[in-house]
């Protein structure tokens, strides 16, 4: 049975040092003790821990660096927390077990996964109401958005399928295919391409967005792993659109893709069961969140090296930057 909570929980204060102006916080969702751990992107350390609702998963920014907002998938909210306070301020309706969830590029509305109910929620962020629920798969989790904010992409888990949505009917317009147990949506810089990992699949599903349909379709080797080990899960591109980062779950490994050849180039070693990733907003670091060993890795993108890994709060799921 799940449990409900309206838990506004008090914020604890680990503070280190005085803090730079310029610094980047990178905010962690940690699942199993129910937080978010800020960390500054500059000297690598934890500066405060968050207490949050009850298995925080999504976290995603305002544009604006203002406000982090923390899907709490066991309380059925979206809780939204002030960043210059590190202070819960108010939450938004997500509809039941909010999981992953996309901003808007205006910033004002929120599409929210709904994996227990089969829906997407679109949420106003500004008056905090729901816009729309759209039905979609069964097990929706990943949800990406295009650069011109005209077109939403939801993924779900058990019927295989990468559902795209017109954002101004929110309709289904195309069903396409991939792989199984797909986890995350991914739009290029362009537009022109929508990257789906697919977890049991053990792929990534490169889709085109005019023709919808699979044109690629990446695979990935690692001496010494079973096929099974190797768990497609979050995905990111470079700005420039050349390089992509695949978090590889159990694998323990980040794998870097060419983006325009669509080879894999490398594999990083990082921590244990590497789920989701994020960019510094300068692109010099990409982070990855290590759920089993309970510690974030930052990536230095000119060597594709891991430079350092930081301890964070227990099973870390989701990860976001500050804005410049």
């Amino acid at each position: 049975m799940r449990r409900h909570s309206c838990l506004l929980a008090a914020t604890v204060a680990v503070p280190l040092f005085a803090q730079p102006a310029w610094a980047n916080m990178v905010y962690v969702s940690n699942e199993k003790d129910n937080t978010v751990t800020v960390v500054d992107s500059t000297t690598m350390e934890v500066v405060k821990t968050i207490g949050v609702g009850q298995r925080p998963r999504g976290i995603t920014i305002s544009h604006d660096g203002k406000l982090l907002y923390v899907c709490a998938s066991d309380d059925d909210t979206v809780e939204i927390i002030d960043t210059s306070t590190n202070e819960i301020v108010g939450s938004l309706p997500s509809g039941p077990d909010p999981e992953l969830f996309v901003l808007s590029p205006d910033g004002k509305t929120l599409y929210i996964a709904n994996e227990d109910d089969n829906l997407v929620t679109v949420i106003d962020v500004e008056t905090k109401g729901v816009i729309a629920e759209i039905p979609v798969g069964v097990e929706p989790e990943g949800m990406g958005i295009s650069p011109d904010g005209k077109t939403m992409v939801n993924t779900s888990e058990t019927t295989n399928m990468a559902h795209f949505i017109d954002t101004s009917t929110h309709e289904i317009t195309n069903n396409v295919l991939v792989d199984s147990r797909p986890r995350f949506a991914q739009f290029k810089p362009d537009g022109s391409e929508v990257w789906v990992s697919a977890e049991i699949g053990g792929t990534v599903s490169v889709i085109d967005n005019q023709k919808r349909e699979v044109t690629h379709k990446i695979t990935f080797e690692i001496q010494g792993l079973r096929a099974e080990q190797i768990q497609p899960v979050g995905v990111r591109i470079t700005a420039d659109g050349k390089k992509a980062y695949v978090a590889l779950g159990p694998a323990n490994r980040v794998a870097v893709v060419n983006a325009e050849t669509y080879e894999v180039e490398k594999y990083i070693l990082v921590g244990q069961r590497v789920w989701q990733l994020a960019f510094t907003p300068d692109g010099k670091s990409i982070i990855s969140t290590n759920g089993l060993s309970n510690d974030i890795t930052f990536i230095d993108t000119a060597t594709d090296e891991p430079v350092k890994s930081v301890t964070v709060g227990q099973l870390p799921w989701g990860v976001t930057v500050s804005p410049n």
